[in-house]
């Protein structure tokens, strides 16, 4: 299985920061952010790896190089300044990543998740499958419910949970997707529509840092 780290954003929310250093070069404990999913996705034996990049991406590009210091080969998707989106950004990279389902996780969130649960996933007939966490403060509502048949649905009788940007995606999830800048989550749901999402909780450590607050937080552990 290969896998794709989406690393095009901008970081908005943690300038001044990301004015100058792209958001998945963030350290913690003196290592980029991005570093850490490289070593776990090569871990599990998940070693061909496509990252996309707008905001800086010759930095990117320039610190992890083609991969080989991890053991992995690294290639890269450029985008143009402002990025696809997410929908937008995995249709321009999927002539990389090929015609088998294929890992994505965003590279803006910290985990200890163990990919090799995913390494050989099969989606059978579902489109996409999902890994969800506990609700964060700043997501306490959550995005979508996971089913006592381990599908995830829109609507659900337990909590809602969050969609931590760990995935395995089918390529066939995209058709009909125009290229240009197109959204992730109206994809999903059309695809929940047919029952065609499967997902899973995750308890472990997660965190999205998507701010300098939360970024610091993160760093004081």
């Amino acid at each position: 299985m290969k896998a794709m780290i989406l690393a095009a954003g901008r970081g908005e929310r943690m300038r001044p920061l990301t004015d100058t250093t792209p958001k998945p070069l963030v350290t913690i404990k003196d290592k980029p952010l991005i570093a850490y999913h490289i070593e776990r996705l090569v871990a599990a034996g998940i070693v061909d790896i496509v990252i996309n990049h707008a905001h800086l991406g010759e930095q990117i590009e320039a610190a992890l190089g083609d991969g080989q210091q991890w053991g992995a080969n690294i290639v890269y998707s450029p985008e143009p300044e402002g990025g696809l989106e997410t929908a937008g950004g995995i249709l321009q990279a999927l002539p990389l990543l090929g015609a088998e389902p294929f890992l994505v996780v965003n590279g803006d969130v910290w985990t200890d998740y163990d990919f090799s649960a995913l390494s050989s996933f099969a989606l059978n007939e579902c489109l996409a499958h999902l890994v969800l966490v506990n609700n964060p403060v700043h997501n306490l509502a959550g995005d979508f419910y996971l089913s006592s048949a381990a599908k995830v649905e829109e609507q659900g009788d337990s909590e809602a949970l969050t969609f931590s940007g760990i995935s395995v995606l089918h390529p066939h999830l995209l058709s009909g997707v125009s290229a240009g800048r197109s959204k992730l989550a109206p994809l999903f749901r059309a695809a929940m529509q047919q029952h065609k999402v499967s997902g899973e909780y995750y308890a472990g450590d997660w965190q999205d840092i998507g701010t300098l607050a939360r970024l610091e937080s993160l760093r004081n552990k």
